[in-house]
């Protein structure tokens, strides 16, 4: 056994002496499949912690999960913990794998997740347990997707008030999240095995305020509420924490090495993808606003400079005369760019059509996408891009959820689409493969059991939530 594990088995029956014997055991069990090899003690942790989920010996599955092992981890039937002990009811067991920190979102090889497991077995408190962290996690019962979920109030009349604006900046509850070239300050917030574990770096004005001499460009993103603010504006106004971006690019990086400490400036998708989600969408709010600020600077329409207004939601041409000048023109907002992706279900409802894009990774396969072009209907949009990308016919279109990307700016419309026809040509200036996938497939994808090692988008995008919401609709429980 490995030594660090013997030392925190010695710790816990120090500290637990009624469990000396049970424990001892199993330190007995696992020092003997050493001798087989590292392989077999492993297994040997693994299937004790499926144990203890399955039977509810919660003392000890807490014990095993002061491990660094991952509590997600799958059985051969693509089960977890938190799968098992919902198909038993063990609600204690759940508490502590949700505290953990455990996926309650992923699905065993028939599409199950564990929500699913305990409906369909009729384990009442267990459901209601899952459920309602579901709604905690979502108060609104939509489903959020990665980069859409924000706690911000963007307090939008405010940030028209340079005065109110000004009084907040130097308030001493007020954060700064710094962004250089559009890359964000974050650091590591958690252990390897959590699945969101950087967060973005928060400074105070006494921090930063070096650094307002230059003139740097600030965006103000919101004020953070809670449940004791959301609905009062004015508490939110006065008690509030008012959050801005601010753009250092032409500022020394290795200044805020100093500064902060273990933190790094990142373009990296591996860590921005690894943001806990309320900071994603912190994230995707400023990121879009600093991109938008920093390719336009110059008036759409008369091509004269512009100054930054509004907190840096709008920009004002310098040209009085300007047509902009008069009236509401979009050219003085951020811009957004609506796109579609559907999964396009075919005319039996067996099978998904799923593409490559040439620049994909290898033996990835998501949803079809493409931009909505001006004067289209989002419906129509589906219905273009799909034909275009694989000769397939849509008809009925349901819209299912949306996600901000802000690599730069796009919106993701999400839709599941409904095909009239099945003869694949692929439209080769994009497309390097697309093809019907059963539904047996594309679990093997969710669960990365695919014989070829096919695989779908991870779960931070919007193609992967569609595939899986389809996927769960039509589980054969």
């Amino acid at each position: 056994m490995h030594m660090f594990t013997c030392l925190r088995v010695w710790q816990f029956i120090v500290r637990k002496p009624s469990t000396v014997n049970r424990h001892c055991r199993f330190v007995v069990r696992m020092s003997s499949t050493d001798r087989t090899g590292p392989s077999d003690t492993k297994k040997s942790f693994e299937d004790k912690y499926f144990d203890c989920a399955a039977n509810g010996n919660v003392e000890e599955l807490k014990f095993l999960l002061q491990a660094t092992f991952n509590s997600d981890h799958r059985n051969d039937k693509g089960w977890t913990a938190l799968m098992l002990a919902a198909r038993n009811g063990q609600v204690h067991v759940i508490e502590a794998l949700l505290q953990k920190g455990c996926d309650i979102n992923l699905v065993n090889k028939t599409g199950q997740t564990a929500e699913d497991i305990a409906v369909f077995w009729d384990q009442k408190k267990a459901a209601n347990m899952l459920t309602d962290f579901i709604k905690k996690e979502n108060p609104d019962k939509q489903l959020r997707n990665y980069f859409s979920l924000n706690n911000l109030d963007r307090m939008a009349e405010n940030r028209k008030d340079k005065d109110w604006l000004q009084s907040r900046l130097k308030k001493e509850t007020t954060r700064f999240i710094i962004f250089s070239d559009l890359k964000p300050l974050v650091r590591l917030s958690g252990d390897a095995t959590q699945r969101y574990k950087y967060t973005l770096v928060r400074l105070a004005y006494s921090d930063i305020e070096f650094l307002l001499k230059t003139n740097p460009l600030l965006v103000f993103l919101g004020v953070e509420s809670d449940e004791s603010t959301k609905d009062n504006s004015t508490v939110l106004d006065e008690a509030g924490q008012a959050l801005f971006a601010l753009d250092v690019t032409d500022t020394d990086e290795s200044k805020f090495k100093t500064l902060v400490g273990e933190a790094e400036f990142t373009t990296s998708y591996h860590v921005l993808m690894q943001l806990e989600p309320s900071d994603a969408g912190i994230f995707a709010e400023a990121r879009s606003l600093l991109d938008w600020l920093d390719r336009y600077k110059f008036c759409a329409t008369c091509g004269s400079a512009t100054t930054v207004a509004e907190g840096g939601y709008k920009r004002i041409c310098d040209n009085k005369s300007c047509r902009t000048n008069k009236g509401i023109h979009n050219t003085c907002y951020p811009r957004t760019d609506p796109s579609v992706i559907m999964l396009v279900v075919s005319p039996d409802g067996k099978r998904c059509l799923l593409g490559r894009k040439k620049q994909f990774p290898a033996k990835m396969y998501s949803c079809l996408a493409g931009f909505m072009e001006p004067g289209e209907a989002l419906e129509d949009t589906c219905r273009r891009e799909v034909y275009e990308e694989s000769g397939v016919r849509v008809g009925r279109v349901d819209y299912h959820s949306s996600q901000p990307w802000p690599f730069p700016c796009s919106l993701m419309l999400g839709c599941l689409a409904h095909a009239t026809s099945e003869n694949i040509k692929v439209g080769e200036d994009e497309m390097e493969d697309v093809q019907w996938f059963r539904r047996s497939e594309l679990v093997q994808m969710l669960t990365k059991q695919h014989p070829q090692g096919l695989y779908i988008p991870p779960e931070q995008a919007i193609a992967h939530q569609i595939i899986k919401a389809w996927v769960r609709m039509t589980a054969n429980l």
